[in-house]
């Protein structure tokens, strides 16, 4: 979500009679709508642990846009902080305000703030490591996070590729909506509408359309919209060893097993075909 490269263009529709103005609700905005539709960092918690493999404390977040994964770690860890960052200061506004939670407006690729803050996992998710678009600039933002990490950290990013990284189209699902208003529907598309596999760039656009009973109250077209650089597994592991990380390995987007306890455990990908032919997989740099 870091880095929306436009605005939302909401299509406020009018309620039908029937409805009357008791069924009145303030709109979503569309941070809300995202956490909703296209996150879960309940679940990616424990596979940040998992990955790490000892009891991390320390969450940072690059690209964070509303800190949703900090705000998480923060509830699942004990005695834990995070340090979310991004460019933009209107999603970090909905992270609200804790003790544990420092929030900072920077640009993560050049800010020197963010080196005042170690952590024992960094992590860039929702495709956002596709914001850097050179690789020079890649190895740089990396050797960074590398040197923000406690000894034995891990930096994880997250990446899509396989048959259809590089086709144009849509995907829709549909959602609930929040728990506040159960009787809400969102519809949640995502649209590859730019894709060049000889420079690796994509441009990619969310678009959101809510409805109750059948009746649409709102549609966000192109609500977020996204020019990336589209990073290759081989890519993004090279560059991570070039900036130093011990290791670099690509995990699936879930833990592999939970035990009765809860604890979850993540082995690296060895054989290519426990992947599928389109993957969403994370990467992970080693310390």
């Amino acid at each position: 979500m870091s880095r929306p490269r436009s605005t939302s263009t909401p299509l406020d529709r009018t309620r039908s009679a029937r409805q009357g103005p008791a069924r009145a609700a303030k709109p979503l905005s569309k941070y809300e709508l995202y956490e909703l539709t296209v996150q879960n960092p309940a679940a990616l918690v424990p596979l940040l642990l998992a990955i790490h493999g000892g009891s991390p404390r320390v969450l940072a977040e690059d690209f964070s846009g509303t800190a949703a994964l900090s705000r998480a770690w923060l509830k699942a860890v004990p005695r834990s902080k995070a340090v979310a960052a991004d460019i933009d200061p209107e999603p970090l506004r909905r992270a609200g305000r804790n003790q544990r939670l420092k929030t900072i407006v920077a640009d993560v690729l050049r800010s020197p703030l963010l080196a005042q803050h170690r952590a024992d996992v960094l992590f860039v998710g929702n495709f956002s490591i596709g914001e850097i678009h050179a690789r020079r600039d890649l190895v740089r933002y990396l050797r960074r996070a590398k040197a923000r990490l406690n000894p034995g950290g891990v930096f994880v990013c997250d990446t899509y590729g396989g048959e259809s990284a590089f086709r144009t189209g849509s995907i829709q699902r549909m959602h609930p909506g929040p728990k506040r208003d159960p009787a809400l529907r969102i519809r949640y598309t995502w649209q590859q509408r730019a894709a060049d596999p000889i420079t690796g760039r994509v441009e990619n656009a969310l678009h959101f359309r809510t409805d109750r009973g059948g009746d649409i109250e709102q549609e966000l077209t192109d609500a977020f919209v996204y020019r990336w650089r589209l990073w290759s597994l081989p890519e993004l592991r090279d560059a991570m060893l070039e900036a130093g990380f011990q290791t670099a390995q690509i995990h699936q987007q879930i833990p592999d097993a939970v035990d009765a306890e809860g604890k979850a455990y993540a082995r690296p990908i060895t054989d290519p075909a426990e992947l599928d032919d389109s993957y969403i997989v994370c990467v992970a740099g080693r310390c």
